[in-house]
This record gives C-alpha cells, structure tokens and sequence, in this order.
C-alpha cells in the first residue's frame, strides 16, 4: 500500500508545475522569450505526464516495451507541438 506521504509529494508537484505554467502564460512571457517559455512548459508538462502515466496508471509493473510505444506517442506529441509552434510565428 502506498503512503500518504508518496501521494501527497505527487500531489504537490503537480500543483506547483501547474501554477508555475499558468504564471507563465499570464505574466506574458510567452510573447516576450517565446522559446524559452514554451520549452519550460514542455518540460514541465512532461514531468506531469510522467508522474501521471507512471504511478497513477501503474506503468512500472507493465513490460518496458509498452513504455516505449508510450514514449514514441510523446515524441509524436511534441514533434506535432513543435511544428504547430513554428506555424503560430
């Protein structure tokens, strides 16, 4: 069984990614260091995800070839997020 302890840190670094992400965008950096902002949010959006996927649904236990068919969708994400970046400038 897992501790209150392990969830209540998973929960709080979700929480602060999160608000450091809204502080980004509504401090308007992403219109003065474009780049700077949106990798910040990527990588912060990334470590989410990973600590959803990875403890929340359980993907420790499973094959590590499922892990990187998840990983192959991630770098599909981010290579579409990217392209889609470049379209907005």
């Amino acid at each position: 069984m897992v501790s209150l302890k392990t969830y209540t840190i998973i929960y709080a670094t979700l929480f602060i990614s999160a608000t450091i992400q809204v502080l980004i965008e509504s401090a308007g950096l992403l219109e003065k260091t474009y780049w700077i902002a949106f990798w910040i949010i990527i990588i912060l959006s990334l470590l989410k995800a990973i600590l959803v996927a990875g403890w929340f649904q359980h993907l420790r236990y499973e094959p590590p070839s499922l892990s990187y068919l998840i990983l192959i969708g991630v770098g599909a994400a981010l290579a579409l997020t990217l392209a889609a970046s470049y379209s907005i400038q």
